[in-house]
């Protein structure tokens, strides 16, 4: 069947890819800054007035089945948000036997019935958008059970809807096009279609079937099996996917689409083929150099990571007034087509579709890869210079604000998940120092590689990808990840320098823009060096204290010090000085000396009896080796606030200026 329905496609296809013909010259300013690919984030926050709309009663009630299956049977329009029709719902029943079925659907929508396993459902409660039918027959426990859900209304528009329109319908301010779309995510698709909104029940399957006049086309998720005409002069598009879905990821869009299909062919892979629903000719002959660049990007995400996830039906975009992009899977929705947009909303399908996130919580495991998708394709298919205008841009916005985590502590917070600064730009900035933490490619990728095969169909958390990472490094990445996904802010280096016959002598301070949330970040630093005659040479230190000195070997006269040459580190703009008093002496190491401190054991505060004259940095350790705490102490503060501590047993260390070290060990009650 799919040899039928794009075989018309060969016809329009160019005489050679033009995504490889298209220089980076051709590279406008929002592909290189990644700026139009945030529209994804604003087109989910557009007008986000609500709250989601389930409570956790409800919830629990929902979590008595396992979705297997979603089929949506509907009648829609290019130029209306009235939807209706069916929804087939096939679940698992859990341990204990069903006499319910809990559901979500907008408070406005008509039930006309509830169907379970052929009877009707007795009794409908609704409160806002949660339903609860009940059964005339309970399912019994651990079996399998079909739910009809008959109903009609109009999807709700603008602020009694929670993210703007979850279903929208309007012309295409450009071309006057009218087109109705979905836009689902976060906690959205229960304003046009009933339906299960937990991230981490997947459906193994799914059919959209849409029935709507003649003149349209329907774009959807998988392959289209058939067009079905209808009386009234109507047609039914009958999408079938067979590969797991989220719910916010099920898709339609309604248009008098005209179709163009180009095709990718990863290396050892099969052929996949690019469904194109576009406005008219006038858009396609403005968008076709960029929809030519899409088969390059499935090649080389393929290459970098795992083959395309989802090869065995398509790839494709349907074209909407949406404000940027959405990543349906296997068929983006997107307002045009520029280089940064359509890698990111590509990418998504092996982060974010095939390996979804758990939670919203862990939003970044979404957004943040697709972003650095922008990043990885401008590095192969556009030029290492654009790569890396990229990622200045991306700090640059990641630090225009002190705070913030990449972690979202308020899930409920459409405006906070979909948060460009953090979601996006500083989470691609931490992929990035995954990266270069790991000082390997082969293992970055095949990070990536096995985080993809591990959870396939599936979600992942925080924790599944630092275990990965984890295994790759051979030791814990815990720091790392309470610094940069759950901590606030980022360091800014300041470096003193001075040359004394074949040494170096380097001695870097380390600031902080959030300390009451994140003191300290550890992290390793490349140092450039350079000379009067010879190459540059770069030079792996470790930043392990705020104040960290080092004495590097060189042959010849240094004439400069580069810190992070490769913009590898989110780190502000520090100084580099030369400091011709700054002498690092060769000595033997200094016993560490015993600290004294009281009361031990202590609660709020322990005391330092013999607190340095001109300050020192202070390292709290719990007996797993975990830093847990870091102060500056001395100088007049000889207190080490210990209220944020756990009851515990904890290890010491003191580090003065002059490279001394005391310990102590105490407890916290």
């Amino acid at each position: 069947m799919r040899s039928f329905l794009y075989s018309l496609a060969a016809a329009l296809l160019l005489t050679g890819p033009a995504w490889a013909q298209s220089p980076a010259s051709r590279l406008l300013p929002a592909d290189l800054d990644g700026s139009a690919a945030l529209a994804c984030a604003k087109g989910r926050i557009s007008g986000a007035l609500l709250q989601p709309a389930t409570t956790v009663r409800h919830r629990q009630k929902m979590d008595r089945y396992d979705v297997k299956y979603y089929k949506l049977d509907i009648a829609l329009e290019n130029n209306s948000r009235n939807v209706g029709g069916s929804v087939r719902i096939q679940a698992r029943a859990g341990a204990q036997a069903l006499d319910s079925l809990a559901f979500e659907l907008f408070s406005t929508f008509t039930i006309d019935s509830v169907v379970v396993n052929g009877r009707r459902a007795q009794g409908l409660r609704r409160v806002g958008g949660d339903v609860t039918a009940g059964l005339g027959a309970s399912v019994p426990a651990n079996s399998l059970f079909n739910a009809l859900i008959y109903y009609r209304g109009t999807a709700p528009n603008g602020g009694s809807a929670a993210i703007g329109n979850a279903l929208d319908s309007r012309p295409d301010p450009t071309y006057n096009v009218p087109v109705t779309w979905s836009l689902s995510e976060p906690f959205h698709a229960y304003e046009w279609w009933p339906c299960k909104q937990v991230l981490t029940d997947k459906a193994d399957s799914s059919d959209v079937w849409v029935t709507t006049a003649a003149i349209n086309k329907v774009g959807s998720n998988g392959v289209l099996q058939r067009v079905t005409p209808l009386p009234g002069n109507k047609s039914r598009y009958e999408w079938k996917s067979r590969y797991p879905i989220a719910y916010y990821l099920i898709s339609v869009a309604v248009a008098p689409y005209i179709e163009y299909v180009n095709f990718a062919n990863p290396a050892g892979g099969p052929q996949i083929p690019i469904v194109n629903y576009v406005y008219n000719n006038a858009a396609l002959n403005n968008f076709r150099a960029e929809m030519d660049r899409t088969p390059g990007f499935i090649e080389n995400f393929s290459n970098l990571v795992t083959p395309y996830p989802f090869a065995r039906e398509k790839y494709g975009h349907s074209m909407a007034p949406i404000g940027g992009g959405m990543e349906h899977q296997t068929m983006t929705t997107q307002d045009g087509f520029t280089f940064t947009l359509t890698a990111h909303e590509l990418f998504h399908q092996w982060f974010g579709n095939n390996v979804t996130c758990a939670s919203w919580e862990d939003i970044w495991l979404n957004e943040s890869f697709a972003s650095y998708g922008e990043y990885l394709s401008l590095h192969a298919l556009a030029s290492p210079a654009n790569a890396r205008s990229w990622m200045d841009q991306a700090h640059a916005t990641a630090m225009s604000q002190a705070g913030g985590s990449v972690r979202v502590p308020d899930t409920t917070n459409v405006g906070r998940i979909f948060s460009g600064r953090l979601s996006y730009k500083k989470g691609a900035a931490v992929v990035h120092m995954l990266r270069y933490l790991l000082n390997d490619d082969t293992k970055f990728f095949r990070a990536l590689r096995t985080y993809q095969n591990t959870y396939a169909g599936g979600t992942a958390r925080t924790r599944d990808l630092q275990r990965i990472f984890e295994a790759e490094a051979g030791r814990s990445l815990t720091y790392f990840f309470q610094q940069w996904y759950a901590g606030q802010g980022h360091p800014t280096f300041s470096t003193r320098w001075n040359q004394v016959g074949n040494s170096l002598h380097l001695q870097t301070n380390e600031t902080v823009s959030f300390p009451s949330a994140t003191p300290f970040f550890d992290t390793e630093l490349d140092y450039r060096i350079t000379f009067s005659s010879g190459p540059a040479r770069i030079v792996r230190l470790r930043q392990s204290q705020t104040v960290s000195s080092f004495s590097v070997p060189v042959t010849g006269t240094v004439t400069g010090i580069q810190l992070d040459p490769d913009q590898w580190i989110l780190n502000g703009a520090g100084t580099v000085v030369q400091d011709n008093t700054l002498i690092l002496a060769n000595r033997a190491p200094i016993q560490a000396a015993r600290l004294n401190v009281y009361p031990n054991p202590c609660r709020d505060v322990l005391v330092l009896a013999e607190a340095p004259a001109r300050g020192a940095e202070a390292e709290v350790t719990d007996v797993t080796g975990r830093i847990v705490l870091r102060q500056t102490v001395g100088a007049g503060q000889n207190q080490l606030s210990t209220q944020a501590l756990a009851p515990g047993l904890y290890h010491l260390r003191l580090m003065a200026a002059d490279g001394a070290v005391s310990l102590a060990r105490f407890v916290r009650e």
